[in-house]
């Protein structure tokens, strides 16, 4: 029998009982959105997946992404890439510098993503002491905390989100490992921005959320330069107060989903070139998450 364990705060939860490899029954995929929609961050430890069984388990839940850099993906399953800083034969074997600073996948796209699921092989120590958490902060809380006439004024606003902003930012930054190359012009107009309501009403759960974040959120439309310079930068400040703030401290075989509309989450770089990180990643867009009836269908055909 599955078994939910719940964190501290608003998000995070672990399910054990669950064998991800396997094609899950319509109560254990119901277990799993319940448990999503309340706590946002879902971890399944000790599981055993081939990159086929973690793009099974990620389609249930959406058409899955390829990335657009094309780099790092598993052979004959493009749908899967590799998150690592490890090197072989003098060639990087993934993506080293991954999410290193606080965003939501895929807002920079007309259909937004809806979950990560990333599967540990490998995880980073020094003296015994685990490197490389994933945080995550909760946009549902960091919106409810807004002053009534924000949440109001706000309500009808969009955002424009690129792409190239954030890369362009990793590239500017640079570091150990990084190897990130200037988007072409082709993978430019791939991915050209995107406008974004700032306030989002989750499908699973009904609540309000603040969608907007300092890694593709460029400008508030409508606004001139500075006024949105000024009221996306009071944004960023509040959604990153701690007290929104969960860590998952991974484990090998860790299966870790999340939910990228409620959730903006930053990968913690604080281990070194010698210690080694390995993960596979899936991303699923919210093709299905939105559609009307689909959530409760999926609900009503498990019980």
């Amino acid at each position: 029998m599955p078994d939910v364990t719940e964190s501290s705060g608003t998000l995070g939860a672990r399910i054990s009982g669950i064998d991800l490899s396997r094609p899950l029954s319509g109560g254990d995929f119901a277990l799993i959105l319940r448990v999503l929609s309340e706590r946002g961050v879902v971890c399944f430890p000790d599981q055993g997946l081939d990159p086929a069984a973690q793009a099974a388990f990620s389609r249930r839940f959406g058409e899955l992404e390829v990335h657009v850099s094309g780099a790092f993906q598993v052979p004959d399953q493009p749908e899967v890439m590799i998150l690592s800083n490890m090197v072989e034969n003098g060639r990087p074997i993934g993506l080293a510098d991954a999410g290193q600073d606080w965003h939501t996948d895929m807002s920079f796209s007309r259909t937004i993503a809806f979950v990560n699921v990333l599967y540990a092989l490998k995880v980073p120590r020094r003296n015994g002491r685990v490197l490389g958490d994933t945080q995550f902060a909760d946009m549902a809380e960091a919106h409810e905390d807004l002053p009534d006439e924000l949440k109001t004024r706000l309500a009808g606003m969009t955002a424009t989100h690129d792409f190239a902003k954030f890369w362009d930012r990793m590239r500017a930054r640079g570091g150990a490992g990084s190897v990130r190359k200037p988007l072409t012009e082709a993978q430019r107009r791939s991915k050209p921005p995107v406008s974004q309501p700032i306030i989002v009403t989750h499908p699973l759960s009904g609540r309000k959320i603040l969608y907007a974040n300092p890694g593709y959120a460029l400008r508030i439309d409508g606004l001139p330069q500075t006024e949105s310079n000024t009221l996306l930068d009071a944004l960023f400040v509040h959604q990153l107060q701690p007290k929104y703030r969960f860590a998952h401290q991974w484990s090998e075989h860790d299966v870790l989903m999340w939910d990228n509309i409620r959730t903006m989450h930053n990968a913690v770089a604080d281990y070194g070139p010698d210690e080694h990180r390995l993960v596979r990643r899936c991303q699923a867009m919210a093709d299905l998450v939105f559609r009307p009836g689909w959530a409760a269908q999926t609900m009503r055909a498990a019980a």
